[in-house]
């Protein structure tokens, strides 16, 4: 096999949305490139990002995998790959590819993946198919349930604590942009697995190949149910509004949980293991385990607000002359600077052509997000601005002062919305005079609850507010017009770490055996990608126990 990268204009491929599309027009490249017939070699893209350095025509770089039906034809492009220039050939003697190292497992009792998020999700489907029956628990609704929920909280303000943007099957990634980009490094190419299941479930197949794949909200949701019913139709149970209420622990052994469904009613299931998926808005959870003993700490975490900008001035800052062009999509950025106060500013889960949710699961309290759909045709770019806490910057030593600050700043910011769950929100311009904003100007706030004019420096500790002014204005460097006076900020951005972090060993079992921390809410994980795959290490670790023990 052959991997083939080369650069062509950006309007090459006319409608680069179009997989089959662009699947045909790099076959027809590559032919006249190779001088053969398209019949003789099939061809799979393999990688697509964008050349778009100042002073040169905006390029797409493209990897595309050749396999052809004559190995000899094969070996002499390769012998000759200096004549096809500035093409790059090389050859590949094997596709490097990840399979879950068990099929068939036994074990003496079905284990419960507590909590239906990437982790979770993962994590039962490899159970699943090893024929081990798990056992789903989430306190949150199916995807439709939660559509619905969600829309009536932004609508009437009517907030389920069980069911919204946090809680509920596919996790608090379900209702953001979908970003599948991930910093971790894996060995075993859990990832690319990880992105071939989303494709097999109905996402879309250019995941595979674009720099920076995402799959919108909108088609994530599909996604998210063709698993779940995978899993259901391999023996394995998915109980949706179902509370995990306690662990029952014997002798440091799990040996079952109690549970209760949305009327209240509780009942118990033998187990003796739990993958504990629960997400970090999970706050009881956290109180619940720390009631039993098992091991946990505190960890930086992350608060600030959503910025929000025109999304045709980030294409125009981004692409210059190329901005509106419908070969390119909305475009995107990440920043992060650093201050002079020691702290950093940085940008995460940047949303093109996105909006600002409502992502409350408590009530009197106030959290934001961001969310996308896949086409990203909205008319603002938002983004989260960040700022580390540290475990020295909370008042005290307790293992939940974390959450409590988060918890203050959200009830807080409740107050300053008018205690109607509309969101406090201020302009650049305002933040840097420090006045409460009372209009607003181009940049109009998406935050479906509404928002109120109010100045953040009511709502943030000090060392934040210091930190977004000096970054802000950093970043405008780095971004022109990222401190744009009618730019939006929208507040507080809450959730987007975890303050606590669930002890585990290297087989990822908690002191409390049985017990398998997995995620984000756990601490080891920071996205859809990343919590996927710390849920299938998680499953690979637990039949490589049991299947010990059972041959």
């Amino acid at each position: 096999m052959l991997r083939i990268s080369f650069s062509l204009p950006i309007d090459a491929i006319p409608n680069i949305n179009d997989t089959a599309a662009v699947s045909g027009g790099l076959k027809r490249y590559a032919s006249q490139l190779l001088k053969i017939n398209e019949e003789a070699f099939t061809l799979t893209v393999t990688k697509r990002s964008l050349d778009a350095r100042k002073g040169r025509p905006f390029l797409y770089v493209w990897a595309v995998e050749v396999h052809f039906n004559d190995k000899e034809k094969e070996k002499k492009i390769y012998r000759d790959r200096k004549r096809y220039a500035p093409a790059v050939i090389e050859y590949i003697e094997k596709e490097e590819a990840y399979a879950f190292p068990y099929s068939a497992c036994q074990a003496a009792a079905r284990p419960v993946v507590a909590g239906f998020g990437p982790a979770g999700i993962f994590c039962a489907l490899m159970l699943a198919r090893c024929g081990l029956n798990p056992i789903v628990v989430e306190r949150g609704g199916s995807v439709d349930e939660r559509v619905k929920a969600v829309e009536t909280f932004f609508r009437r303000q009517i907030l389920d604590e069980n069911c919204n943007i946090q809680f509920g099957e596919g996790g608090a990634g379900t209702f953001s942009d979908g970003k599948l980009n991930t910093l971790i490094k894996d060995k075993n190419y859990r990832g690319y697995f990880v992105l071939n299941e989303f494709v097999k479930a109905g996402a879309p197949a250019d995941i595979l190949y674009i720099n920076k794949p995402h799959i919108g909200t909108d088609r994530l949701r599909e996604v998210v149910k063709n698993i779940r019913n995978e899993i259901i139709a391999l023996g394995g149970e998915v109980l949706s509004n179902t509370a995990l209420k306690d662990i029952y622990i014997e002798n440091s052994r799990i040996c079952g949980i109690l549970c209760a469904d949305s009327a209240g009613r509780q009942f118990e299931i033998k187990t003796d293991t739990v993958f504990l998926g629960t997400g970090h808005s999970a706050r009881d959870v956290f109180a619940l385990l720390a009631k039993k003993g098992v091991p946990m700490e505190r960890k930086p975490f992350s608060v600030g607000v959503r910025i929000e900008h025109l999304q045709s001035e980030i294409d125009k800052t981004q692409y210059r002359n190329y901005a509106g062009s419908p070969c390119l999509p909305a475009a995107d950025y990440k920043l992060v600077f650093h201050t002079k106060n020691g702290r950093a500013l940085y940008t995460f889960c940047m949303c093109p052509g996105g909006t600002v949710v409502a992502a409350s699961s408590e009530k009197g309290g106030v959290v934001t997000n961001g969310m996308s759909y896949h086409a990203r045709d909205g008319e603002n770019a938002n983004s989260a601005l960040l700022v580390a806490v540290q475990p020295q910057d909370l008042p005290s030593d307790s293992l939940f002062a974390g959450v409590e600050l988060q918890r203050q700043l959200e009830r807080k910011a409740f107050e300053l919305g008018g205690r109607s769950y509309k969101a406090p929100c201020q302009l650049v311009g305002d933040f840097f005079e420090r006045k409460a904003t009372t209009t607003f100007g181009r940049v109009k706030p998406t935050y479906p609850c509404g928002v109120t004019g109010a100045d953040l420096h009511e709502l943030f500790p000090s060392f934040v507010t210091e930190t977004l002014r000096e970054g802000i204005l950093g970043m405008d460097a780095l971004l022109k017009g990222f401190a744009a006076p009618d730019a939006a900020l929208t507040a507080p951005e809450s959730r987007s770490t975890s303050p606590i972090r669930i002890l585990r060993g290297g087989d990822m079992q908690s002191e409390v055996r049985g017990l398998y921390p997995i995620g984000e809410g756990a601490g080891y994980a920071g996205g859809i990608m990343s919590a996927a795959i710390d849920g299938i290490k998680a499953a690979e670790s637990y039949c490589a126990k049991i299947s010990k023990f059972y041959k």
